[in-house]
């Protein structure tokens, strides 16, 4: 039975290390647009106990010295209000594992990571497209938003003398044409800071985002579903 199911799939251009990732959406339900997203803590457990990779870390914890600032927790943020009842910052464990490797390369220099933002549930990139009026600045629901997956973080450099901040082209989350990766007209302190972030980042498995600076997506992003788990109960999940 199982050579026949393997001969249909190899018909079909499934290999068979991509059985796990073609199959598994299957079992999630899909929302109004189509898409599986996983919204049951109970289904998300099954899912690491499956593949452990798809645990969510809660990176503050797992990543030594990291700098945490989630504006979301808050109302200083693009919508202007809180959109997160608890401050935190959840990642894949591989992506978490990739930013422990960008924080030692950092450290070596006197500088560290702070994270704005990791896994973002589903219903908040739902909420921004509502709000946004720059939507190129939000993600579609129609397609999700890697961050849903759990394979995009928000973040910046700091210095470890004094927690502040290097000097980047914009704040975070400036819906402006100076956020982008590539904006030239920046002080060349800047584009360094920039470049720095930039580099060090794509060394562990990264890629910029075209128009935001600050955003990062993990080369594996289309390995795991999308997620609508708010913090608390990936929390109480682990009680």
């Amino acid at each position: 039975m199982r050579k026949h199911l393997l001969l249909l799939l190899f018909l079909f251009g499934v290999t068979a290390e991509a059985w796990p990732q073609a199959t598994a959406p299957g079992s999630i339900p899909k929302n109004r647009y189509g898409l599986p997203v996983v919204t049951t803590v109970a289904l998300y457990r099954q899912q690491v106990a499956q593949d452990p990779s798809h645990e969510l870390v809660e990176l503050q914890s797992y990543v030594p010295g990291l700098v945490l600032d989630i504006k979301y927790a808050t109302a200083d943020n693009l919508v202007g209000e809180p959109v997160y009842k608890i401050a935190a910052a959840y990642a894949r464990k591989p992506v978490a594992d990739a930013l422990q490797k960008v924080q030692a390369d950092l450290k070596s220099l006197g500088l560290g990571l702070k994270i704005y933002d990791g896994y973002r549930p589903y219903h908040v990139t739902e909420h921004f497209f509502r709000k946004v009026k720059e939507k190129a600045y939000v993600a579609n629901p129609k397609d999700g938003s890697r961050h849903n997956r759990g394979c995009a973080v928000d973040l910046t450099i700091v210095r470890l003398s004094d927690g502040k901040e290097l000097e980047m082209p914009t704040p975070y989350d400036a819906t402006v044409v100076k956020s982008h990766p590539d904006y030239p007209h920046v002080s060349a302190q800047v584009k360094k800071n920039r470049t720095l972030l930039i580099t060090v980042m794509e060394r562990h498995g990264f890629t910029v985002f075209h128009n935001e600076w600050w955003h990062y997506d993990f080369k594996d992003w289309r390995r795991f579903p999308l997620m609508d788990i708010p913090f608390e109960k990936l929390q109480e999940g682990k009680k």
